[in-house]
């Protein structure tokens, strides 16, 4: 796929309020969009916004191609994503796409687990349906705090068998992602079958990304995480976003922000 930058105004054709913490904003360009990999991201202009003077970097959380309609599904944590979340249809959106590398594309008949916490849920939309159109089947592990943190469930279940945890146990099993019954299953019988073995990709709050490497090393299954949401939570961080490798120092927004778990030196 090419992957030519945009920078461009695109128009709001649809604000969603999923609930109280999050907004949804759907997005049109009278051109087609660029391809987009699953687990890119955007940088959004936040106009009007005084405190916000860099880009906001939020995660693409679905392409719908038919629509020719970009989604982001934006966690509502300061100044400048309480913004966005007053945008309204027709308004324009500043935006500068595709950026960063994607989650690893899939092959047919591949098994994938997608494993994700909070907003960390949010590209895994669009990767479980890339998945989907290559012919792999994606397997979705979702935790939330509580059952209203758990967004786009009924999305997800067109693409894929849908696993959830919450903390406080109101819906699914109750605990973390890493407590699921269904890794137990993963481990014991690798899903991808003869092509393999197994891989988990994974995005969400770092000590769930982290428990996650952790048991994926243990039982010697393939990791990847998304570390985008470092960027994504409206610190303004996303310029000098460093992640320490095995390579060495490198800016999250650029190399990342899917990394192979063996490229982090995250002690696990």
């Amino acid at each position: 796929m090419g992957n030519m930058k945009q920078c461009k105004d695109l128009r709001i054709v649809a604000v969603e309020h999923p609930n109280d913490g999050y907004v949804l904003l759907k997005l049109t360009d009278a051109e087609p969009l660029p391809a987009i990999r699953a687990g890119q991201f955007v940088e959004i202009k936040v106009e009007g916004s005084p405190q916000t003077f860099l880009r906001r970097p939020i995660s693409v959380n679905f392409v719908d191609e038919e629509r020719n309609e970009l989604w982001l599904l934006i966690q509502v944590v300061g100044e400048g994503t309480r913004h966005l979340s007053r945008l309204q249809v027709g308004d324009t959106l500043n935006v500068l796409f595709p950026l960063g590398n994607g989650f690893t594309q899939g092959v047919s008949g591949e098994q994938v687990l997608l494993v994700g916490g909070g907003v960390g849920i949010a590209p895994l939309l669009e990767y479980a349906k890339q998945l989907r159109q290559v012919g792999a089947t994606p397997y979705l592990l979702l935790g939330g705090r509580s059952a209203s943190n758990l967004l786009q469930l009924d999305l997800f279940r067109q693409y894929g068998e849908v696993y959830v945890t919450t903390e406080d146990g109101s819906m699914g099993e109750q605990g973390f992602v890493t407590n699921h019954s269904v890794l137990e299953s993963f481990a014991s019988s690798p899903l991808g079958g003869t092509r393999g073995g197994a891989r988990i990709s994974c995005c969400g709050p770092k000590p769930m990304m982290m428990a996650v490497a952790r048991w994926a090393k243990q039982h010697g299954v393939r990791c990847e995480v998304s570390l985008e949401n470092l960027m994504a939570c409206g610190l303004g961080a996303c310029l000098c976003c460093v992640e320490k490798t095995v390579r060495g120092n490198v800016c999250v927004c650029k190399e990342g922000p899917v990394f192979d778990i063996n490229e982090l030196t995250w002690q696990i």
